[in-house]
């Protein structure tokens, strides 16, 4: 069995080799893609800011889709002795700083109980059959997940295609909802 170390790795050497032009496109297709799903009758969606550096979806196409349908939008800021996610809503006063890790965050705001988010938009390095999914392995997602609603709709944003092989997870992992990729909409 394949552990979730050489999995992060595998993925994260086939990201680096993606140019800025093909992750604008992929996150663009990827975007498109969500459109067809239905959830967009919600109120609060939250939505991770891209690192550049880490060569992620650039969300900035949802952000846009989530602007011109008025939604509330939601952003995060880490904190790295509790691995847990305060969250903020993005409004046009917001200001944005690279934190020391280069994750774009909010500098203050007004935050946002996880009670009330109902769409999350997570960032993964893969995902597989059954919706599991794996991160950069602080486990920052997932504690975050796990303290919002149960029916908090989960989507993860990949810019492959999902593992046929099942990951090994942990009690504390939460499976997605959807997995959407450039090509496809998956559903678990």
């Amino acid at each position: 069995m394949v552990t979730k170390d050489e999995l992060r790795k595998k993925y994260r050497n086939l990201r680096n080799e993606l140019t800025e032009d093909v992750i604008n496109n992929l996150s663009l297709d990827i975007a498109n893609k969500l459109l067809s799903l239905e959830i967009w009758n919600y109120e609060f969606y939250h939505v991770f800011l891209s690192i550049a550096s880490l060569k992620e979806i650039n969300t900035d196409f949802i952000l846009s889709i989530l602007s011109g349908k008025d939604k509330n939008i939601v952003i995060s800021k880490s904190d790295f002795e509790t691995r847990t996610l305060q969250n903020f809503l993005l409004t046009d006063g917001t200001k944005i700083k690279l934190n020391k890790y280069n994750i774009p965050e909010p500098i203050d705001g007004i935050e946002i109980n996880n009670s009330k988010i109902e769409v999350v938009f997570v960032p993964l390095l893969a995902c597989d059959k059954k919706g599991n999914r794996i991160g950069y392995g602080k486990g920052f997602y997932d504690t975050f997940l796990a303290n919002c609603k149960p029916e908090t709709l989960k989507i993860g944003l990949s810019f492959y295609e999902v593992e046929e092989a099942v990951f090994p997870i942990l009690e504390s992992d939460i499976a997605l909802d959807y997995c959407v990729t450039p090509q496809n909409i998956y559903t678990f």
